[in-house]
């Protein structure tokens, strides 16, 4: 792990480094809009059920956050719009309305591929410019990726480190990744969903909120190389995945950039870790099945998300 004080990557270095990684050229004019999903194939899916033995079910997903603080700068909406307060037939209904603008820190949430873009390249080098207006994108959206069931693979740095979390502005490299895999007994492989543990909102409900948009912990621009190498079709994390301040000069979030437009691999932002943490040292396995169901939202970036793990 790392301590970033500052850009260690050009801006120059980290274009040439996302053209050498992307993967536009892997898929078919069929496939590509599911990008690394098509790691996950009916095998895959199946094979992951084996990762079922005790039956636990532990979902991932933070609270519906309607409060505004620093890092929900625009809180969820939840409110009534029947109440059941006539008496003229019957039943009597209750009925609510939940609306919210999930790309932040606050929510749960999958980034389909059209959610970022580089140098006005979409994932395949499609123009976001052209594909994407105001009533959504016509490019690698979050409704052609339907349920995802794979197997999940939880990379516990805080447990590894011997901490109940690692601070913001850390980064997470491959040797540490690689050092995880060690450790814990199992190693990354093609359609996985991995999960990074920082301890974020353990550290959040111990010394208060911040905003994490420009101090967060992450992984390293290194760490793609392998995931890439392992082909990897999910990462998550209880961040949005990125360390910051950014190890690159003036790339804001370079994992985003080289697994979204350059690998097409779906991110899952925000995710609630703790009690996922909990049960994979209780069970001493820190692999199980993991489901997520995106919302079928067509020209969707993304979706709010409910995943689950399946021990």
């Amino acid at each position: 792990m790392s301590v970033n004080n500052g850009p260690a990557m050009t801006r120059a270095e980290f274009t040439s480094l996302f053209h050498e990684m992307k993967s536009w050229g892997d898929y078919t004019p069929e496939t590509i809009e599911r990008g690394a999903l098509n790691f996950i194939t009916p095998e895959i899916t199946k094979a992951s059920s084996a990762e079922v033995k005790s039956g636990v079910v532990v979902t991932t997903a933070l609270p519906w956050n309607t409060v505004s603080g620093p890092d929900n700068q625009k809180p969820a909406l939840h409110y009534m719009t029947e109440m059941g307060d006539h008496d003229d037939y019957q039943p009597l209904c209750n009925k609510d309305f939940i609306g919210v603008d999930y790309h932040g820190k606050a929510v749960s949430h999958l980034d389909a591929m059209t959610h970022i873009s580089f140098d006005d390249n979409l994932f395949g080098g499609v123009s976001s410019k052209a594909s994407v207006t105001s009533l959504g994108s016509s490019w690698a959206t979050v409704d052609k990726f339907g349920g995802i069931v794979t197997r999940g693979v939880l990379l516990d740095i805080a447990l590894f480190e011997g901490k109940d979390w690692i601070e913001p502005g850390t980064a997470v490299h491959k040797s540490d990744v690689l050092a995880m895999e060690e450790k814990f007994g199992f190693k990354i492989g093609q359609g996985d969903a991995v999960l990074l543990r920082s301890g974020h909102f353990a550290r959040r409900a111990k010394l208060g909120v911040w905003d994490p948009s420009d101090f967060s912990a992450g992984f390293h621009v290194d760490v793609m190389e392998l995931f890439k190498e392992r082909k990897v079709s999910v990462i998550g994390a209880d961040g949005d995945s990125d360390c910051r301040p950014s190890p690159v000069a003036e790339i804001h979030s370079p994992i985003h950039v080289l697994a979204l437009p350059g690998l097409g691999i779906p991110l899952l932002d925000n995710l609630q870790l703790e009690p996922l943490a909990a049960q994979c040292k209780s069970e001493a396995r820190w692999t199980f099945q993991f489901v997520v169901a995106p919302l079928v939202v067509p020209r969707g970036t993304g979706s709010p998300v409910n995943p689950l793990a399946i021990f």
